[in-house]
């Protein structure tokens, strides 16, 4: 049988080679290119089982390459950053990366992360949340339908809605919320967050009036709620 191909995409060549190696002792074949354009052509060649990607290219961002990656092949993402901020591994794992493994790092530790990784890859997908099929996204007409209902969202609105909506359960705290949805949230609050989770409420109240989508985690931020109904009584 033909060993799984992990390619790499990380401009430091020391990094690199600590992971080929890494990889090559625990039975995966792996390739290494240190920019995005490289990869991309690697990927129209030969898709690779896991891509290991750094966040930080010297041609393209890595959370914008992973998009072009996932517009041709759909394959398991790793993303490796040198950064600590919490946003950047939020901002990853909403793209849909499927883990994150933040230098320095242990090559043992990296390796296991890419075997379980592949291990859940190669599972039947679970049935989608019952939560996510109350919601309808178009991210398009930046629209957002509860039980079929569009909802008149402003552009805050829309943001928080959409990032509880597309993790049912994730529990987000109040400042992963300003990151994700305020640009600059140099001059928001907190409670800015709050007051706009209060209006969003009221809009989904008079859409199911007994049901609670958006769960309060006191102390923590808010979570969408994973047992709302498939559909209205």
């Amino acid at each position: 049988m033909s060993k799984p191909l992990i390619l790499i995409i990380e401009d430091e060549p020391g990094i690199a080679d600590t992971l080929q190696y890494a990889l090559r002792t625990e039975g995966f074949e792996p390739a290494w290119c240190a920019s995005a354009e490289a990869a991309l052509t690697l990927v129209a060649q030969r898709p690779p089982a896991l891509v290991i990607l750094d966040v930080g290219l010297p041609d393209l961002s890595g959370f914008e390459l992973f998009k072009r990656l996932r517009e041709r092949v759909d394959v398991p993402v790793v993303f490796l950053t040198a950064r600590s901020d919490e946003i950047d591994r939020v901002v990853g794992l909403e793209l849909g990366a499927d883990d994150y493994v933040t230098k320095p790092f242990s090559p043992r530790e990296l390796v296991a992360r890419v075997r379980s990784v592949l291990r859940r890859a190669a599972r039947p997908a679970p049935p989608v949340p019952t939560a996510a099929r109350a919601f309808e996204i178009d991210d398009g007409r930046r629209q957002i339908r509860f039980y079929g209902r569009p909802l008149e969202l402003s552009r805050y609105e829309f943001g928080l809605l959409r990032a509880l909506a597309s993790r049912p359960g994730h529990v987000y705290t109040r400042d992963m919320l300003l990151a994700l949805v305020w640009d600059d949230d140099s001059d928001s609050l907190d409670r800015t967050v709050d007051a706009h989770v209060k209006t969003i409420r009221a809009k989904l109240k008079a859409v199911a009036p007994t049901l609670e989508p958006i769960r309060t985690h006191r102390g923590v931020g808010y979570a969408l709620a994973e047992d709302l109904p498939t559909q209205l009584p």
